[in-house]
């Protein structure tokens, strides 16, 4: 990995996923108790031995700048490592970037000091394990201009992607971006190839396609929309099957853009046996640790019904469950759970306390929320939409320390 760059593209709104997103970019929301989502791919990064990693920043990106500045100082700039954030400094144009190519190509610069051979582009906000050594060895090998990852998905699911359709040798023939129709894979008609948002290119080739891209005044300047359809015709542009470190009975790959894919996500982790595995020492995920003590219970007067108990939840650390009762949850650092209270199926991020005789049910709710004592939270589905954004599938969200 000594001649490979990564760019990952870490701007995105994350527009359905708000509120989660109303002071922060998609890559920086929490995610599974002590994680933020964007702690999955550069764990990949570091696992993979890629560690020459440009993040390009744009939207709200001070919780995400924090976040790395303070967990992820693992790199050793005397060996060539390094993790730069790069925001949009306007060096080509006056415009902010304009899409995820035009990010790209507007920091192209950065690569002359290093002069890779290969410059890896990757999606800050998706949940996976992925062995980016295998993807450049299968890109060697096969003498490819571009390289993507690809992931199948139910076809019922695919117009939310860009999806890929191949040939018999893996060379992407059509691409694309959430199409109506999907194209469905040749072998199996009841799912789709898409992207995973995994590029690899061959550096001489992404310099002449985004060139190319900037002088298209009709084009969006996006990998998927653009770039990629039109480098089909004169790149040898293939696909990659994902080959998931994930070790699990099937493989995963989440997109979690929508409020319910995340909440989805999130209780996957609560599951006896569940389909992501944190808890696998050979592919660490890596993050921020905060200097906080253990979490404890407290109280067990079962006659009072004051009992201090966590039930198949994830529980971070410096929580208190004191007198309450938590089960099927995920409690991010410095919850309280405070007594006769009760929380299920729900995500409490940093810093929510959950006053006395309080309940609180298939909810997520952000950080420094204070719950009023005796107040109700998913048990009237009336009363939860004039206050809070409710999905589809009933989760009710509530907003970063909102005034309850």
């Amino acid at each position: 990995m000594q001649n490979a760059i990564a760019f990952i593209l870490c701007g995105g709104q994350g527009e359905r996923l708000y509120p989660l997103t109303k002071d922060r970019a998609k890559p920086a929301v929490p995610f599974g108790g002590m994680y933020r989502i964007i702690d999955f791919t550069l764990s990949n990064c570091l696992n993979s031995s890629l560690k020459r990693l440009f993040l390009l920043t744009q939207y709200k990106s001070f919780a995400l700048e924090k976040h790395i500045y303070s967990g992820w100082n693992v790199f050793a700039p005397g060996g060539g490592e390094f993790i730069h954030l790069l925001p949009p400094q306007q060096r080509m144009k006056d415009d902010w970037y304009l899409g995820t190519a035009d990010a790209v190509f507007q920091n192209f610069y950065s690569l002359r000091a290093y002069s890779p051979d290969y410059v890896f582009v990757l999606s800050g906000d998706h949940v996976y394990k992925m062995d980016y050594r295998k993807m450049l060895r299968y890109h060697r090998r096969h003498k490819a201009d571009v390289t993507i990852g690809m992931y199948p998905v139910p076809i019922e699911q695919a117009s939310r992607f860009g999806v890929i359709e191949v040939d018999d040798a893996s060379r992407i023939v059509g691409f694309y971006e959430k199409p109506r129709t999907p194209i469905s894979m040749p072998q199996d008609r009841t799912r789709a190839l898409v992207s995973m948002g995994v590029y690899l290119f061959d550096t001489q080739a992404l310099a002449g396609a985004l060139m190319a891209d900037a002088e298209d005044e009709r084009s969006e300047h996006d990998f998927g929309r653009n770039v990629i359809p039109n480098m089909m015709p004169g790149y040898r542009v293939l696909g990659y099957e994902f080959d998931d470190e994930n070790r699990g009975s099937e493989s995963y790959w989440r997109d979690v853009g929508t409020i319910d894919d995340y909440y989805a996500a999130n209780m996957d982790l609560v599951e006896v046996s569940p389909k992501f595995n944190l808890y696998d020492e050979r592919w660490p995920v890596h993050t921020m640790q905060p200097q906080l003590p253990c979490a404890k219970t407290v109280w067990n007067d079962v006659k009072a019904g004051r009992v201090g108990q966590v039930l198949q939840s994830l529980v971070a650390q410096g929580c208190i469950v004191s007198g309450g009762r938590v089960e099927r949850s995920i409690l991010s650092p410095r919850v309280r759970v405070n007594s006769f209270a009760e929380v299920s199926d729900s995500i409490l991020l940093d810093g929510v306390t959950v006053g006395r005789r309080a309940r609180v049910r298939r909810a997520i709710v952000d950080k420094r929320v204070q719950i009023p004592d005796g107040y109700r939270i998913g048990f009237d589905a009336t009363l939860d939409r004039r206050r809070f954004k409710v999905t589809e599938s009933g989760i009710v969200v509530v907003s970063k320390e909102q005034n309850l």
